[in-house]
């Protein structure tokens, strides 16, 4: 119940909330625990039921799919925090990796909330996307609380770290479409496919 009451007020009420979640002990596995993995999961499981229900495809390339999406969810918001941790006394912050770990996972609520759309088609897509944008306004919201970055530089730092992770996520799509064809052309190949 405590995870349904912080992921309402994080959305519903950031201004206020942020102050409270700067100031609570927080450990990285309490964290992915008991917040980030179950949220993180809410996409993924409906993906599977929407790929499996509407696109008619094998609930096996339903559940790689959804596997690796949480996979790299989980690394990227490891990955976006040690980002965050390293450029925050750049814009005068505090370097804190619970602290930032804190803000990039609590910033993401809205995204991660919105998984559910995944099961409407058509409209689920737009529904996630503007949940995302509302998780952009809350990283920033967070900034100066949970980061002690001055508000004068809030934005500034918001947008390097914005940017940070959209390469990182560039990358690594870089890498998996990578891996992801090697495999189907080892498997081609492997199964005869190719004469």
């Amino acid at each position: 119940m405590a995870l349904v009451d912080r992921a309402q007020r994080i959305i519903s009420s950031p201004q206020t909330e942020w102050p409270v979640i700067a100031m609570e002990p927080a450990t990285p596995a309490a964290l992915y625990s008991g917040y980030i993995v179950p949220l993180a999961l809410i996409a993924p499981i409906c993906s599977i039921v929407s790929t499996v229900a509407f696109a008619h495809r094998t609930i096996l390339i339903a559940v790689v799919a959804a596997l690796v999406s949480f996979i790299i969810e989980l690394v990227g918001v490891f990955v976006i925090a040690l980002i965050a941790d390293a450029l925050a006394p750049s814009f005068n912050g505090a370097k804190d990796q619970v602290q930032a770990l804190k803000w990039i996972a609590y910033s993401y609520t809205p995204r991660w909330v919105a998984g559910f759309a995944a099961l409407i088609p058509i409209v689920g897509p737009l529904i996630i996307l503007l949940a995302g944008l509302y998780s952009l306004y809350l990283l920033y919201l967070g900034c100066a609380p949970v980061m002690r970055v001055p508000p004068e530089k809030a934005a500034g730092f918001t947008i390097v770290v914005v940017i940070a992770s959209i390469v990182l996520f560039v990358l690594v799509g870089i890498v998996v479409g990578i891996l992801i064809a090697a495999l189907t052309a080892g498997a081609i190949i492997s199964s005869g496919g190719i004469h």
